[in-house]
């Protein structure tokens, strides 16, 4: 049985949860603890040890990120339970980690917990997820993200991102260290992981990184760090010499 512990500020949400876990997965979870602060959860965290957590973003003294950062062993999965914030959920996405957004939709909430339940056996790589996570939420400005691929997890700074090619739902990842990372995205949601002010979608199947583009030729190509050339639609073309150039 997995123990969770709801860690959300507001009664009515935890009721929400815990409802929703009885009916669908009374079988597989069991809510050993709810609280709705960062000192609390702590102690609660400390005296439980659960293997999953329910957290939301915002609470009574402070957030979960620095709840997270106040505990030694993170052996345990997270499922965010938040209102949508754009950038706390940015923040989420790019350290590849799961949330739900309230209101609490029944096939989200199963998917993520179903997930969950099927990650409780896997090795945690919660420490490292959870600090890309928080850089982001506190406007770090070297920014990092989370690839996750069929055999690896990489942590990739988005200044070391050339360009991305994406070809149906797959996205390959180029970067200055002429590495190629291929994850299962399709590009719209590659789009959502990246800085929109650093990078441009310059073609259906591209997106480039303007801090390395060194030019736009009459061919219709980006020149990007001295020799790669990237593709611009016709349709893009305004819109991207705007964006870089301007």
């Amino acid at each position: 049985m997995i123990k969770a512990i709801l860690v959300d500020d507001e009664a009515y949400v935890r009721d929400k949860i815990r409802g929703k876990l009885i009916k669908y997965f009374s079988q597989d979870i069991e809510v050993v603890g709810e609280v709705e602060s960062v000192d609390s959860a702590i102690k609660t965290i400390e005296e439980k040890k659960p293997d999953l957590l329910f957290l939301d973003i915002h609470l009574t003294d402070g957030t979960s990120f620095d709840l997270v950062s106040k505990i030694g062993n993170k052996n345990f999965d997270i499922i965010f339970v938040t209102a949508f914030d754009e950038h706390a959920v940015k923040a989420i996405k790019v350290g590849a980690l799961d949330y739900i957004l309230k209101p609490i939709d029944d096939a989200e909430f199963k998917e993520a917990v179903t997930k969950a339940i099927e990650n409780s056996k896997k090795e945690k790589n919660l420490e490292k997820l959870i600090e890309i996570s928080s850089e982001y939420f506190q406007g770090v400005q070297n920014k990092r993200i989370i690839l996750k691929t069929l055999e690896n997890v990489y942590v990739v700074y988005e200044d070391d991102i050339l360009y991305c090619k994406s070809e149906g739902n797959y996205t390959t990842f180029y970067t200055l260290q002429s590495k190629k990372i291929v994850v299962s995205k399709p590009i719209k949601k590659v789009l959502e992981l990246l800085s929109d002010d650093v990078f441009i979608r310059c073609h259906q199947s591209y997106i480039v990184n303007k801090k390395h583009v060194l030019s736009y030729s009459k061919q219709g190509v980006l020149v990007v760090d001295s020799e790669i050339r990237v593709p611009v639609s016709s349709r893009r073309k305004d819109y991207v010499i705007e964006k870089i150039f301007k």
